[in-house]
């Protein structure tokens, strides 16, 4: 692959170059022949379906993987031991998919991890959160941030430290629009100072709107590679899945689903009710949840949404209020209880809250339901059951035993939702259903929920990306601040109106 598209003139330094580089996992080529270029002052965007390759290369460049074949060259030295202290020193750092906390350091300490100590750091430090516009307490746990804070404290690791390489890897994945426009800002002013920026991202509007070029890898290969002014967004769907026609307002469900969903409701029966609910990050909450309905929950990040979620299912103790499921009060009762009564919640964090990470897919997805019918068993029903999940959602793995952990972010996430479905939920709680999905994989995902709903299984579900919540939600509740801010319901539902809501801009439209 000629990377000549992307090469911008002699007096611009190059960054990064990749030439030929190939990589195997257990005989599986997963790399294969790849060339990439990154010059200062860039920001590229990197694409690709779930299993491509993009998070591998990325690694490979970060020091974290070795390749097997192929030159990487870093600002003009030839690279042949990679390591991530290597990078590091060569001013390199990716900041990933999934974020890697210590959970029981402080914000600060996380941020200045190995960093040598200066009498200008905490100056510097607190100028990188102001260029964030960001209102992280640098005293507090990481472990009690949520997703998108941890991302922002990644991406606080490599401003540090000065990088002149810096990998992004789906950073908006949690983020709002707003503080999407805020990172973008920031990355604008690392492009302006000659940092180049790779970009990994499902999000096709975002690529669009900060990138200088793209590449789109397939199945191992480079499939595209253009600046970006000389491609459109059907140009770069069609590469990184070659039969997804995507229609945003399509509405169809595939006919060939066999998720076995029990649900004893009727359409339009109240499922969950909520009244005068207040826990950890939000107050007197009032809302009801309707079998076939999917209810939207939105807000910026804080809001309290995933705090009212799982105070629902029994994760947080409220601190007042009720909650009823289908009639009866259920504050009393724990996580397992309500998961015995179909009350099943997909966490936003997958690897830290939602699957066993080291153990096969097939004990994953039947891990919740131990309590009812005992460990997984490998009866031949049981066995059909998964790869019915395989199949239906196009899970990529080699084996039904492969370990959770060896699957790209987006197949990991299909294998939890895999696994909530196997606990025959009546409400459906899902927190960031898309999170590290690809572009296809979406959209099959959102059939799936689609589904789910048409077989009067109440949904709840939670994402920052608003565009999801108005293509899915029949009704929209959104919370500012931890308080009641408005719904929308219907034809009401519009980006433009959920943040208005969320930003309280609008009082009018706070009450439409």
């Amino acid at each position: 692959m000629d990377v000549s598209s992307s090469t911008t003139p002699n007096s611009v330094e190059e960054l990064v170059r990749v030439q030929g580089v190939s990589k195997q996992f257990s005989g599986v080529e997963v790399l294969k022949d790849i060339d990439f270029l990154l010059t200062e002052g860039q920001i590229h965007a990197l694409l690709g379906g779930n299993g491509a390759g993009k998070s591998t290369l990325m690694k490979i460049i970060a020091g974290l993987l070795q390749p097997d074949g192929g030159e990487i060259t870093i600002r003009g030295e030839k690279i042949t031991h990679f390591s991530p202290t290597g990078a590091h020193k060569l001013g390199i750092y990716l900041v990933p998919q999934e974020p890697l906390l210590f959970p029981n350091l402080t914000v600060r300490e996380n941020i200045l991890f190995q960093l040598p100590k200066s009498p200008d750091i905490e100056e510097k430090l607190t100028n990188t959160l102001q260029a964030l516009n960001c209102n992280l307490d640098l005293n507090s746990q990481a472990s009690t941030l949520e997703v998108a804070d941890q991302q922002i404290v990644e991406i606080m690791r490599g401003l540090i430290r000065d990088s002149k390489i810096l990998i992004l890897d789906e950073p908006t994945a949690s983020l709002t629009p707003k503080e999407t426009q805020h990172l973008f800002t920031q990355m604008r002013n690392l492009k302006a100072s000659g940092v180049g920026l790779v970009f990994i991202s499902h999000k096709i509007p975002e690529i669009f709107e900060i990138s200088d070029d793209v590449t789109v890898m397939r199945d191992g290969c480079i499939a595209l590679s253009q600046p970006i002014s000389q491609v459109n967004s059907d140009q770069v769907i069609a590469a990184i899945a070659p039969q997804c026609k995507i229609d945003k307002h399509k509405q169809a469900e595939k006919s060939n689903y066999d998720f076995q969903l029990s649900t004893q409701f009727n359409k339009g029966d109240v499922v969950l009710s909520v009244h005068n609910l207040t826990g950890e990050g939000f107050k007197n909450i009032q809302l009801d949840v309707k079998a076939g309905q999917i209810l939207g929950l939105a807000g910026v990040v804080g809001a309290g949404r995933t705090e009212l979620a799982e105070t629902i299912c029994g994760v947080r103790t409220p601190y007042g209020g009720n909650v009823e499921f289908s009639g009866q009060d259920i504050a009393s009762l724990s996580f397992s209880e309500r998961l015995q009564l179909g009350i099943v919640y997909l966490p936003e964090d997958r690897q830290a809250s939602g699957l066993f990470l080291d153990a096969p897919l097939s004990w994953n997805v039947r891990s919740m339901m131990h309590n009812r019918f005992g460990f997984w068993m490998h009866s031949p029903q049981e066995l059909s059951r998964l790869d019915s999940y395989i199949d239906a959602m196009s899970i990529r793995t080699t084996e039904r035993d492969q370990p959770a952990r060896t699957l790209s972010g987006g197949n990991q996430q299909k294998v939890l939702i895999a696994k909530c479905l196997e606990a025959d939920p009546k409400l459906l709680i899902i927190d960031e259903p898309t999170r590290g999905v690809d572009v296809s994989a979406r959209y099959d995902i959102y059939q799936i929920i689609r589904y789910i709903a048409a077989k009067n299984v109440a949904v709840v579900v939670i994402s920052s990306d608003l565009d999801e919540i108005e293509l899915l939600s029949d009704r929209v509740f959104v919370l500012h601040h931890g308080e009641q801010s408005g719904q929308l319901i219907g034809e009401q539902i519009s980006v433009d109106n959920i943040m208005k809501i969320a930003f309280s801009a609008n009082e009018e439209a706070q009450h439409a």
